[in-house]
């Protein structure tokens, strides 16, 4: 059990005043309160810190306990929690990896009975407190393991909602649906005996075709990133599902549109290829994740610059292109000599792609500084290396 006087006042004053501060620090100073161990403070100076923009309901809720980081870490933010909730309807759902109990959190106000288990049980009483310093009062919290509580007795809910954990023994990350505990793919019956409706938190790092494979059943691919960073893979599986899955690519906090496709329309798309000319696009890294590479083409009537190049230009701007927008300057062939006399002393954004030297390095060469408001691309067409000297809109 969590100790009950980190709640005192002057305990949480102490919390809130060192936070953001040298653990190491405060390490050697030691507890400035006799019932207190200095682990068990440091613990939540080093938590709550992670909270600030993460999980803002908690950071700014009274009387709340944390786990150690390594749980922060591991938890969902509340802007994909978020997100998530919105995808399920009912009356109950299992969460059978619950954690820190984020993902239940926002689960709770769109189901009526949700169920939280989570095995370790100093972290189950720790999200129990919570939710009642958060005036929740639809969650069941069960200290055990989820997979046990199905099999135990027959249950059936609406929803059942997994968040495999992606640490081995060691604590080194996994993802690999086979690698994690547990393995979705080993009990997708026991799953589907006692849920229509399955949804599965993946790791991004993961290969969609592969796991595909695995999760038979699957009906859609939601890859969810926050401010362009794709942040998890959930997969929703519904039992007798035999149709191909749609994907879906989502880029949270902003207001672009969710951009949907299926692997079929992508093999048939037929790409026409262009010198860049007028504008430059850069999809959402979701997009790039989801391998939409060809289909997108179609969908917005823009040419690629090249096969294995995912850039894409027009000549006349779209507007609701899912991704970057930038306006060509200039196209210049790439020709070291020549472009020097171009780039040398130039403030700029480098990126690079699909060519060959890194960005570190041509920034070397051509004495080029970071930052202003010009984008510098280095990249290839099908017969050429181009630098595009552009500004985004």
């Amino acid at each position: 059990m969590f100790n009950p006087k980190l709640l005192e006042h002057k305990v949480q004053t102490f919390i809130n005043e060192h936070l953001g501060t040298n653990i190491e620090d405060l390490a050697l100073k030691g507890s400035p309160f006799l019932d207190i161990e200095t682990i068990q403070l440091l613990e939540q100076i080093q938590a709550k810190s992670k909270c600030t923009k993460k999980l803002p309901s908690w950071f700014h809720a009274q009387n709340i306990i944390y786990p150690n980081k390594l749980n922060i870490e591991q938890t969902s933010s509340e802007v994909s929690a978020a997100y998530k909730s919105k995808l399920v309807e009912g009356h109950r759902l299992l969460d059978l990896t619950g954690g820190f109990g984020v993902d239940s959190f926002y689960f709770s106000k769109k189901i009526k009975s949700v169920t939280h288990c989570e095995i370790n049980v100093k972290l189950s009483k720790i999200v129990k407190h919570n939710f009642k310093s958060l005036k929740v009062n639809n969650i069941v919290t069960l200290a055990q393991n989820g997979l046990e509580y199905l099999e135990e007795k027959e249950h059936y809910f609406d929803w059942i909602y997994i968040d495999p954990s992606r640490r081995d023994t060691q604590k080194n990350r996994r993802f690999f649906i086979e690698d994690c505990s547990p393995d979705v793919s080993k009990h997708l019956e026991l799953f589907l005996s006692c849920s229509k409706n399955i949804m599965v938190k993946l790791s991004p790092m993961l290969d969609l075709h592969a796991a595909l494979k695995s999760l038979p059943q699957t009906k859609e691919i939601h890859v969810v990133a926050i401010k362009n960073e794709v942040k998890e893979l959930l997969f929703i599986l519904e039992r007798g599902f035999t149709e191909e899955p749609i994907l879906k690519t989502i880029n949270l906090n902003t207001v672009q549109p969710v951009f949907e496709f299926k692997i079929s329309s992508e093999n048939k798309t037929q790409v026409s290829y262009a010198t860049p000319s007028g504008y430059l696009y850069e999809p959402n890294t979701s997009i790039l994740k989801a391998g939409a590479f060809k289909c997108i083409t179609s969908r917005f009537d823009i040419e690629k610059l090249a096969k294995h190049t995912h850039l894409y230009t027009s000549l006349k701007i779209i507007n609701d292109f899912p991704g970057k927008i930038y306006r060509i300057k200039q196209v210049i062939p790439y020709h070291k000599k020549k472009l020097k006399s171009v780039l040398t002393g130039q403030k700029a954004n480098v990126k690079t792609r699909n060519f060959n030297e890194s960005i570190p390095q041509l920034k070397k060469e051509f004495n080029i500084s970071d930052g202003g408001d010009l984008f510098i691309f280095f990249t290839k067409s099908e017969q050429k290396k181009w630098v595009l000297i552009c500004e985004k809109i």
